[in-house]
């Protein structure tokens, strides 16, 4: 599924929750945290749309998170009075639409080139950019147009010190035949780019269900990879004890790697939202 075919998941429920008030439990969850951990964490932004954006900035921000993801130009500002930075700025591309087709590359190139200086001036660190589905094409001719494509945009993101970064997907569940789907083709991409400012998105949920072995993974390609994504596998919920990975163990694993940027709670809620995000942080709070 696109991020924004999952608002009708998010059902009534959560709804109701923002416009009937603040309950026991959600009250409980916007108590101020500690927050010694060596993990910056941050909240997608999709995964909550139900909620108001102003109102999930105040009550995240008060659990200790710093950031938010996946927000456009228009979104940007209201981070600030709450003491919150986007931590991954839309970009030009879309999951199905992407770097790998040269024909695309001229809009995708002007789009970046109107982006960049924009993420830049608002003090945000990184742009997404998309792989792109195969549509039948292999590969390694899809690796050499994202080479092609995304060296037209890196020299103006190592001029403004936007990092740009793509995203690792699954393409067994949720993106049927996107192109980025393993990190050792992300990886390689990275190092064909060659540029200090392009680098991976790695999704922990994705990952988890195209090739496991995730701390592994991570340790080996820790130097392509610059920003991080949770949720719970299967079904991408919350990261409790009812899905299969043990994220606090991942989490310490990012720490001891001597990570310094942001890992971002990315699950579709099945309980009330913030109670599910104040155990999410303190979960990933090592």
């Amino acid at each position: 599924m696109e991020r924004r075919e999952m608002l009708a998941v998010l059902g009534a429920a959560s709804a109701a929750q923002v416009l009937g008030g603040v309950t026991p439990l959600m009250a409980e969850s916007m108590t101020p945290m500690t927050t010694a951990g060596r993990i910056r964490q941050s909240v997608c932004r999709w995964c909550y749309q139900a909620i108001p954006l102003d109102t999930l900035c105040r009550d995240v921000s008060a659990m200790g998170f710093k950031a938010i993801d996946l927000l456009g130009e228009t979104e940007w500002a209201t981070l600030k009075p709450y003491g919150l930075t986007c931590a991954v700025s839309n970009g030009p591309s879309t999951i199905p639409v992407g770097f790998n087709r040269p024909d695309q590359h001229d809009r995708l190139v002007a789009e970046s080139e109107r982006l960049l200086p924009l993420v830049a001036a608002a003090g945000i660190p990184q742009m997404i950019v998309f792989s792109g589905n195969r549509g039948g094409m292999s590969d390694a001719e899809g690796l050499a147009n994202c080479v092609t494509g995304l060296k037209r945009i890196t020299p103006l993101a190592e001029k403004l010190g936007v990092m740009v970064i793509m995203e690792l997907l699954n393409s067994k569940v949720d993106h049927k035949d996107y192109m980025c789907d393993h990190t050792v083709w992300g990886a390689e991409l990275v190092k064909r780019v060659g540029s200090p400012r392009f680098k991976l998105l790695y999704d922990v949920y994705h990952m988890q269900i195209m090739e496991g072995d995730v701390i592994r993974t991570i340790r080996d390609n820790y130097a392509y990879i610059n920003h991080y994504h949770t949720g719970g596998v299967p079904g991408r919920h919350e990261i409790d004890d009812a899905q299969e990975l043990h994220y606090p163990t991942i989490m310490k694993a990012i720490a001891e790697l001597g990570f310094t940027g942001f890992v971002a709670q990315e699950f579709i809620p099945v309980r009330e939202p913030m109670v599910s995000l104040r155990e999410a942080f303190t979960l990933c709070n090592v």
